[in-house]
């Protein structure tokens, strides 16, 4: 094992005293020329200084290098060559550190006049070259220059200076138990003459060294990395695949000491006036979680994709306290989302109030089950939801729907686009119940099944609106006693269906209370088609409605249906309109 030889800082310095050869100063050869051989450069000591960086907002400036055990200072190793030169000159000589704190060399420098106050300079590593900074998990890299002054009766003091910066990275509390590796990105590569830093090149990211060091008797665990200055230091990286940009980045200088307190990612931002967490990954979503159940008017916006797989999730609010603030999902995707929970009003939120809302997000692979009131991303829903997406499974009793449960406010744009629907009564592949307004919404795919009042997109239309939607997955009532099942919704009761269909999948119930569009009806269906079984659009009518407009499509052709569809989406004043680009219509907002 190389015995290390610690170089402390600044004022505190270890001596590196050179063997030193015979000689007498009182001979001189012809005035200021000195015999040669006879007056070897003497080195003194050296020391090694760091100085305070200005590393806000990291914490306090540090004066030291901690590769020494107590992080005290830096070191030479055994057998550590570097380089000296006097003056200007031609001539330099490779002195190399002993073992016993000496350092000596096979050709050292000779003084040649007797001019006072010459400069000496030297460097480590001892030639020119290429520095790779690349990995430093096992070592760290060094580029040190040094300075004195001296002649042939001075002996010299080197006065060493990194010419790279140090850059420490701290972790604190829950994120010190997380990390097993730090990456920071910079140059990989420099080039360096003389000690002096040249070119940094390829950028990349460098492997960090875990380090200890003790504070006030404390052993602090921390990564280190020396850097090439002038680069500008934004991210770091952990655990090899989990980046995180700074707070606010720097740009190192040489020779200063730079520390990082990186605490644990809480996964999200806060706005500036502290009412909208901007989630970035679960942990953020799990946080933004806990302060609505305490805030229900607390704000929530996606600003990247998040993955729930294995995490509990607790739905905000519920009949007596129901939330009004605003999930924006930013046209991103939560995946893994589960819940089970038996009881009422279950879903992402369980209760959404009237002025609150839920936008852009997708849903996928969610497996929700709960008891009444279920639905994937709203249970029980007063206010807007506008533009979600759902796939996978949802299941409870009563009033279950691919994407709301309940709906007593709007529904726009949603849709649930695989996996299976299932319940009892009022079970639907958008929303098992529906006394709001519902428009252009879909179930794609998937089996709807239940007991009674089962539907493609609705399973209980009870006074509600559906404009514009359309179902094309299996839609399947079964049990005893009184079954509707409908294609697009098992029951209307005063209720509004314009402009909507089924296709592809089939819907199977009792003769008399399955159709293809409506199990029951007692009020207003236009302009609304289907295109598998059963022989009739309306199951069972009991009569009072002002219209009912319902057509099947045998042959496979949906050309005059988007053609009659949208004439009634005209005329009911809506910005949506059917389009055939496939086989099946699709829907677009004008």
């Amino acid at each position: 094992m190389k015995k290390r030889h610690s170089i402390h800082l600044l004022l505190a310095a270890a001596a590196l005293l050179l063997a030193m050869a015979a000689c007498t100063k009182d001979e001189l050869a012809d005035g200021d020329r000195l015999p040669e051989g006879q007056y070897p450069l003497e080195i003194a000591r050296i020391t090694l200084g760091v100085e305070g960086g200005e590393a806000q907002p990291w914490g306090a400036p540090a004066t030291r290098v901690s590769e020494t055990v107590d992080g005290t200072g830096s070191v030479f190793d055994t057998g550590d060559p570097f380089t000296v030169q006097i003056d200007d000159g031609t001539e330099t000589a490779t002195y190399t550190v002993q073992g016993d704190d000496t350092a000596t060399s096979d050709a050292p420098l000779y003084w040649t006049n007797t001019t006072p106050n010459r400069t000496v300079s030297a460097w480590y590593p001892a030639t020119d070259g290429t520095l790779d900074l690349g990995n430093q998990s096992q070592s760290l890299v060094y580029l040190l220059s040094g300075t004195g002054t001296g002649d042939y009766q001075t002996p010299v003091t080197l006065n060493f200076t990194h010419q790279l910066a140090k850059v420490r990275v701290t972790p604190k509390a829950d994120a010190l138990g997380e990390v097993t590796s730090l990456q920071l990105y910079t140059y990989t590569q420099c080039t360096y003459e003389k000690g002096k830093a040249g070119q940094g090149s390829q950028e990349g990211w460098i492997e960090m060294k875990k380090c200890e060091y003790t504070e006030n008797g404390a052993t602090i665990t921390c990564w280190e990395a020396n850097v090439v200055p002038g680069y500008e230091i934004k991210k770091l990286r952990a655990n090899g695949t989990e980046e995180r940009d700074l707070s606010s980045a720097f740009t190192p200088e040489a020779s200063k000491f730079y520390n990082i307190t990186l605490d644990k990612d809480k996964g999200y931002n806060l706005s500036t006036d502290g009412r909208t967490y901007e989630v970035y990954n679960a942990d953020g979503l799990l946080a933004w979680n806990e302060a609505a159940r305490n805030d229900l008017s607390i704000n929530c916006t996606l600003t990247d994709n998040i993955d729930l797989t294995g995490k509990e999730w607790t739905p905000i609010g519920d009949y007596d306290n129901r939330y009004t603030g605003t999930f924006d999902g930013g046209n991103h995707t939560i995946t893994g989302l589960t819940i089970n929970q038996y009881g009422s009003y279950v879903g992402m939120i369980d209760f959404l109030d009237s002025g609150g809302t839920v936008q852009n997000l997708t849903l996928e692979n969610v497996n929700i089950t709960g008891g009444n009131i279920v639905g994937s991303v709203v249970g029980d829903n007063h206010g807007t939801v506008t533009a979600c997406t759902a796939s996978g499974n949802v299941s409870g009793t009563y009033s279950i729907g691919g994407v709301v449960g309940y709906n007593n406010g709007t529904v726009t744009a949603c849709y649930h686009v695989s996996g299976n629907v299932s319940g009892t009564y009022s079970i639907g592949g958008v929303a098992g119940e529906n006394n709001g307004t519902m428009t252009a919404c879909y179930h794609a795919s998937g089996n709807v099944s239940g007991t009674s009042g089962i539907g493609g997109v609705v399973g209980t239309n009870k006074s509600g609106t559906l404009t514009a939607c359309y179902a094309t997955g299996n839609v399947t009532g079964n049990g005893s006693g009184t079954i509707y099942v409908g294609g697009v919704t098992g029951t209307n009761k005063s209720g509004t269906l314009t402009a909507c269909y089924h296709a592809n999948g089939t819907v199977s119930g009792p003769a008399g209370t399955t159709g293809g569009v409506v199990g029951y009806n007692n009020d207003t269906v236009t302009a609304c088609y289907w295109g598998s079984n059963p022989d009739t659009g309306i199951g069972y009518n009991e009569g009072g409605s002002t219209t009912i407009e319902t057509t099947k499509v045998t042959d496979g052709n949906w050309t005059n249906a988007v053609t009659q569809m949208n004439a009634a989406l005209q005329n009911a004043g809506s910005e949506w309109r059917y389009e055939l680009t496939g086989a099946l219509p699709t829907l677009k907002k004008q």
